[in-house]
């Protein structure tokens, strides 16, 4: 009898992915391309997804998954998918894509002022049943297209989230899940369904709404078109996945409460499982429904902080990608190398980039750092390297402060995972950040294991989600925390929020640009 494996397609915003597994939950294959969202030529704050060519791309990498594991597509029992949340995608009444857009689009400003002077409770009542606030919802970018291009508003048939549009090009069945479609804010966290009596308020469709199914269920099979574009065989069972945060800790065995996990991709989430649908009032942090267990999850996020490695790495570090690539080893091992002999505390320079959450009103200060030396040899990319690790590591920490006084969830681990823990050094800072014992798993593409694990429950490989997190999760290593280092860091955490305060009233005045603003700030 052959060997049987799991695919995994996962669409995040910096790249998509095609990563199969086999049934023990061992990596075989990846395949990989990093895009881009492009803005729409004068939509400022726009951030489009271009479902033809990005569809291609996915495409691709899944046939080169398949390629590179050297396995007949017929062995591969079952699919599933996961997406960047927030981000949607429209179709008419053919099912056709009309318009979609990316996790952090921000065109809709104009729309979420005229939300909050015509509806002053709107956000508050919706955040009270979604979780969600207005700045990464579907409603203000609903009322955007209604507004400014009605043609577009007059086709709309039907709504979903990327992950879902994954999945419906394969099998041709639209249906979404809890925890994407809860990102959306039209959204009723204790029925776990879209609340069409949300869109209604605001004078939008509320019927384009597809199934809400969980994550874990068959919708279909792959179809004969999809399987010549992608390489699959025809009948390929295709399951319900989720957003990549829920799923991915999934994918980390984060499926009980009080769970505690930070995810290092392009943005970082810092997550704690909770059993409760009621979100905080303040809506300080949002509140997600979880793949797993009926469960919830409170979030904080940090803005683009695997995407300004990318651009310090792009930006500065071509002849580090010159030795690192003699060396056959990834760039940022080599930088990592390099800031390993900075002192903690990078000689006092202050990274200004993402703030912490604040959800209610949510836009950060204007990309900078602070405390520049020029003592060469106390400021240059070995020493700016490591202060974006720890600042990185000291927004997490703060973050899980406020997630822990809202859940009264006081965590002595969490799971590190994602791109950043493939690191040896940033661990080691997430750690003495936190206070917390930090844990890496054996695999570091949790939003794809998650998918498989899905995926295999789905077909019957595992019994339900406990036994296969229990099957194929398992850790790499586990890293204490430094105390000298905490010690500084909580210093580090003080002066930087005060540093960070008085960089926002230059955004403020004025004076400076803000790195993102969510729309109506």
């Amino acid at each position: 009898m052959s060997k049987k494996y799991l695919l995994a397609i996962d669409a995040g915003t910096g790249s998509g992915r095609a990563v199969i597994f086999d049934e023990l939950g061992n990596q075989i294959s990846m395949s990989q391309v990093e895009w881009t969202h492009a803005n729409e030529v004068g939509v400022e704050g726009s951030m489009n997804f271009d479902c033809e060519t990005n569809w291609k791309l996915l495409c691709g990498c899944i046939k080169g998954a398949i390629s590179k594991a050297y396995i007949n597509s017929n062995d591969i029992l079952a699919l599933s998918s996961s997406s960047m949340r927030e981000g949607i995608v429209l179709y008419d009444t053919g099912g056709r894509e009309i318009w979609a857009v990316a996790n952090v689009d921000s065109r809709a400003g104009a729309e979420v002022v005229w939300l909050k002077q015509n509806y002053p409770n709107l956000e508050a009542e919706v955040y009270a049943k979604s979780g969600q606030t207005f700045a990464l919802s579907a409603l203000p970018r609903l009322l955007w297209v209604k507004n400014n291009r009605p043609k577009i508003y007059e086709k709309i048939s039907k709504i979903s989230m990327i992950s879902d549009w994954i999945l419906y090009k394969l099998c041709g069945e639209l249906v979404s899940e809890p925890s994407n479609a809860g990102t959306a804010g039209i959204f009723n966290l204790k029925s776990r369904a879209w609340d069409g009596d949300i869109a209604s308020r605001v004078g939008l469709k509320n019927d384009i709404f597809p199934p809400c199914k969980e994550s874990g269920e068959i919708i279909g099979e792959v179809g004969i078109a999809a399987a010549e574009q992608t390489g699959l065989s025809i009948g390929t069972k295709v399951v319900l996945g989720g957003g990549d945060v829920q799923i991915g800790c999934a994918g980390l065995g984060l499926i009980k409460e009080g769970d505690s996990a930070v995810l290092g991709g392009s943005f970082w989430q810092q997550i704690v499982n909770v059993k409760s649908s009621l979100p905080p009032s303040d809506m300080s942090i949002r509140l997600n429904p979880h793949t797993a267990n009926g469960l919830y999850q409170a979030e904080a996020i940090s803005f683009f902080t695997g995407l300004v490695m990318r651009w310090f790495r792009d930006a500065f570090c071509d002849s580090e990608k010159i030795a690192a690539k003699a060396r056959n080893i990834d760039t940022y091992s080599l930088l990592e190398e390099m800031a390993q002999s900075v002192p903690v505390g990078s000689y006092g320079v202050v990274p200004i980039f993402s703030d912490t959450m604040k959800y209610g009103k949510w836009y950060h200060a204007a990309p900078s750092f602070i405390n520049l030396s020029i003592d060469a040899t106390k400021c240059n990319k070995a020493v700016l390297f490591r202060a974006l690790e720890e600042n990185a590591a000291i927004v997490s920490a703060i973050n899980l402060d406020n997630i822990e006084r809202f859940s009264g969830v006081k965590a002595n681990s969490i799971i590190f995972a994602a791109g950043a823990s493939k690191g040896f050094l940033w661990p080691e800072i997430l750690a003495s950040a936190t206070k917390k014992e930090v844990k890496i798993p054996i695999v570091k593409e949790a939003t794809s294991l998650g998918c498989a694990i899905y995926a295999g429950v789905a077909v019957g490989l595992y019994s339900d989600i406990d036994e296969a997190c229990k099957s194929v999760v398992r850790m790499e290593r586990v890293v204490e925390p430094n105390i000298p280092n905490s010690t500084i860091y909580d210093e580090m955490k003080n002066k930087w929020s005060e540093i960070y305060k008085r960089e926002l009233s230059l955004v403020d005045d004025g004076l400076t640009t803000s790195m993102w603003k969510a729309p109506g700030i």
